[in-house]
């Protein structure tokens, strides 16, 4: 047995998420109007901007080194250059381009072409991020469970959901037989040692950055709770603000801060500024993504202006 999602819904989705992220945004402006978002651009300074650099360095690391590790398994290795630059284009087009995953296609469809797979390269892009998520999820459920937070009770909640997430996308993945085919294959092959560990290794550095850069934007709002409880929160926006109903990442991740931060009885308008303060420091923390990105156009160029003048002499030598 097979399913098939119909046409219509599969063209209309990248324009339904990007409803659901501008619904979202609207909601927030009229609930808390524009304050929030004039609050993050104030408390915005070089120091912060500069630690939103560093952190971001050493998770775009971290992150390159699991998709090289994936890559690696399934048959398409990539060069430390390649994965480093390859991931900061990627986070640059993900932060400037709607629907905030077109950076990670171009990334697959790259590697893909440079290994003579473009499905090889999607693959090992997708389970990239599916292996980073799946880490951050048993981090949030952990800090959720141990960490004895104002957010502790919703540790049953978010078992509950992930239990039924999972169990629907294995679901899925049986009624879709072709799918299935390849999943099994892959998984596989990437839970094996020492790959899987390494993967897992991996993910945890990327959340930790990610998490220390929601840190920042905390203190540069003036947050005043516990460690335990600014950890617990980050790792909660980071999980939802996942869910793909966003505008170049913007959307549900403000709504999510703004949910996260009322249940924890910190101000629901407190937490709106912090995950707008948190997504402007990501959003310049993937400017070296630009100088990647002109460098590409400089080096096309390049090779254009080589090809045109090696064409004469490509003709003196043939008669």
């Amino acid at each position: 047995m097979s399913i098939t999602v119909p046409v219509g819904l599969r063209r209309a989705w990248p324009r339904l998420r990007l409803l659901g992220g501008l619904l979202v945004l609207a909601f927030l402006v009229y609930e808390f109007g524009t304050g929030p978002f004039a609050d993050a651009w104030q408390v915005t300074t070089w120091t912060s901007v500069l630690a939103a650099l560093l952190l971001n360095f050493g998770a775009t690391l971290t992150s390159a080194w699991r998709w090289r590790l994936v890559a690696r398994a399934l048959g398409a290795p990539l060069t430390v250059r390649q994965s480093v630059t390859g991931y900061y284009r990627s986070q640059f087009l993900n932060t400037v381009l709607p629907g905030g995953v077109l950076g990670d296609a171009h990334r697959g469809v790259r590697h893909g072409r440079r290994a003579g797979d473009v499905g090889v390269g999607l693959r090992a892009t997708a389970w990239d991020r599916v292996f980073g998520q799946v880490v951050q999820i048993a981090l949030t459920l952990l800090a959720l469970a141990l960490l004895g937070t104002p957010l502790t009770g919703l540790a049953p909640v978010a078992l509950l959901v992930v239990v039924l997430l999972a169990g629907g996308g294995w679901l899925l993945m049986r009624l879709r037989r072709t799918a299935d085919v390849w999943v099994g294959s892959d998984l596989r092959t990437l839970l094996h040692l020492p790959t899987a560990p390494l993967v897992a290794l991996a993910s945890i550095g990327t959340t930790a950055g990610h998490v220390a850069i929601f840190l920042v934007a905390e203190h540069a709002v003036g947050v005043d709770a516990s460690w335990e409880l600014q950890v617990t929160i980050a790792l909660v926006v980071l999980v939802l603000s996942s869910v793909p109903l966003n505008v170049a990442g913007w959307g549900l991740r403000e709504g999510a801060g703004a949910w996260v931060f009322g249940y924890a009885g910190l101000g629901a308008a407190t937490g709106l500024t912090v995950s707008i303060e948190f997504g402007v420091l990501g959003a310049l923390a993937t400017t070296p993504g630009l100088l990647v990105l002109v460098s590409d156009v400089v080096q096309r160029r390049s090779r254009r202006t080589v090809g045109t003048e090696d064409r004469p002499l490509e003709e003196v030598r043939h008669g």
